[in-house]
């Protein structure tokens, strides 16, 4: 079972009358696919003022976010090498995340009540995305503090790192991180992107 976005994409949308049917088969193919424990990755594409985001989550949680910058079809092929083949549009699966997505877009939602797969980030990598999961809303930290608040004050650019290979950006708040002189620094999702980011969270809406 790989990921074929772009097949499953025309299926739904070829032919008068037969979307729907598509659809039902879709979600009989989910349902079987879970009952037998063979859908190890569901993933959506959700639209948003960033542009359609890629959400995908193992039974453990929530394990990948994408922008589209990124090749949603590449990540997915990436899931399917590092977590498992076993990859399926199952929209539903992913209604929690994409409803808190929608709530903090519209500036509802402060803070993600959502369970999280890291299976992607190791070692010091996964400290500084444990760490940044408490940093707050509207509020912002430097490569430098972080660094220093794991206890590595020397490992500045491998902050850096750990938040340019982020596997669940927005949700994991790499964006709140910045440079010591204040500028934004870099971001997964493109500068704009966090410049969007860092102004919803100030109080403007994107």
């Amino acid at each position: 079972m790989t990921p074929e976005p772009d097949v499953l994409r025309r299926l739904r949308h070829d032919g008068d009358g037969s979307i729907s049917a598509i659809g039902r088969l879709h979600e009989r193919l989910i349902e079987a696919a879970s009952s037998h424990d063979l859908l190890d990755v569901a993933y959506r594409v959700l639209d948003t003022p960033v542009g359609p985001l890629l959400l995908a989550a193992t039974p453990a949680g929530l394990v990948r976010i994408a922008f589209t910058d990124q090749g949603h079809d590449a990540v997915l092929d990436d899931l399917a090498r590092r977590v498992s083949p076993r990859v399926l549009h199952a929209p539903s699966r992913l209604d929690p995340a994409a409803r808190q997505l929608h709530e903090y877009f519209s500036g509802r939602r402060r803070r993600f009540d959502l369970p999280l797969d890291l299976q992607l980030a190791h070692g010091f990598r996964r400290l500084v995305l444990d760490w940044l999961t408490d940093l707050d809303y509207g509020s912002t930290a430097s490569y430098a503090a972080v660094a220093a608040a794991i206890g590595k004050p020397k490992a500045v650019r491998a902050v850096g790192t750990a938040c340019a290979t982020n596997p669940v950006p927005v949700v994991v708040p790499c964006h709140r991180v910045v440079r010591s002189d204040g500028g934004a620094g870099g971001y997964v999702g493109g500068l704009e992107t966090k410049h969007v980011l860092l102004a919803l969270e100030a109080g403007a809406r994107p």
